[in-house]
């Protein structure tokens, strides 16, 4: 089992909080009602933070919001994954131009992270906004298992066996042949769920008492469910319509691995086959220009 420190757990429940809530402030008497701490450990957590920079209080309220160090390591954050600078002219311009909400999304090995919003992407994303964890197991993140070597399918196949309590041949064979749909495509489509309308009511009400316990749990719980519903969508009829959920694009810096996924959401009705072809295709020209950016060959014509 991984080793869980809990101090670290609850300096984290902060920081998400504050991430998660960007336009807001909190005071000590609300952030302990929201993460369930004790008042005296909150209030010595925060304070520690404040002196280092993480947090910033206002001299009259008291609230905290995020603070210049987190400023700091944000930036230099970005300087490591200056991809997102190109990216985020594209997104502009394809939320302005097709009208539907776009999300960047990363990877790390056991999760899919949230980085940037556009417009409004779905429920489920705006029900968190940045920083929202979904587990890197099948089926969620499939865009990027799709074009990623063989023993990270395999490790992200083997995840969703044990999050179901073990091996399923036709849970594994729907799983393989999305992946090889998604690859030879270009693009994954997931459709809506009710594991998706479940998770988005639950991210909703942890709003309200925060904690990453809950978080993980109900994260999890979705893709535990979702793995029981027609969550992919292998083959796509141009005439037939279906109510999408995402639409999903990876982009490379050196062809290897997806360094991140643009993800087109927010499709308040049934659209047609034709129409998810258009979308997609006009997010792939967009994630290949980023790809030359960011890998310096816009004027070589690579």
């Amino acid at each position: 089992m991984a080793l869980f420190s809990q101090p670290t757990a609850r300096a984290l429940a902060i920081l998400d909080l504050l991430m998660a809530n960007p336009q807001q402030a909190f005071g000590l008497t609300e952030m302990t009602r929201r993460l369930n701490l004790n008042k005296a450990t909150c209030h010595a957590i925060l304070t520690t933070m404040s002196n280092y920079g993480f947090l910033v209080q206002h001299p009259k309220t008291k609230a905290y919001r995020l603070g210049p160090s987190i400023i700091a390591a944000g930036n230099a954050a970005f300087a490591q994954f200056p991809v997102l600078e190109y990216a985020r002219p594209e997104l502009e311009s394809l939320n302005s131009d097709l009208s539907l909400g776009f999300a960047v999304t990363a990877r790390s090995k056991l999760h899919q992270v949230l980085l940037a919003l556009y417009g409004n992407a779905t429920p489920l994303m705006d029900s968190f906004q940045l920083g929202l964890r979904l587990p890197n197991t099948a089926p969620i993140a499939a865009c990027f298992t799709a074009f990623s070597p063989a023993k990270q399918l395999e490790a992200w196949l083997t995840r969703a066996h044990e999050s179901r309590g073990g091996y399923n041949e036709r849970l594994d064979q729907k799983l393989r042949v999305s992946v090889i749909a998604i690859r030879a495509r270009g693009f994954e489509v997931t459709l809506k769920t009710r594991a998706e309308e479940e998770l988005t009511r639950e991210l909703t009400r942890i709003h309200q008492s925060w904690s990453l316990e809950e978080l993980e749990e109900a994260t999890n719980k979705y893709q535990q469910d979702a793995c029981l519903e027609h969550y992919h969508l292998d083959r796509i009829d141009p005439k037939a319509r279906y109510d999408v959920s995402t639409i999903a694009v990876p982009v490379f810096v050196y062809r290897q691995v997806p360094v991140m996924c643009f993800v087109a959401g927010s499709m308040a009705a049934p659209i047609t086959g034709a129409q998810i072809e258009d979308i997609a295709g006009r997010m792939k020209q967009s994630a290949d220009k980023v790809t030359r950016l960011a890998s310096g060959h816009e004027h070589s014509g690579v």
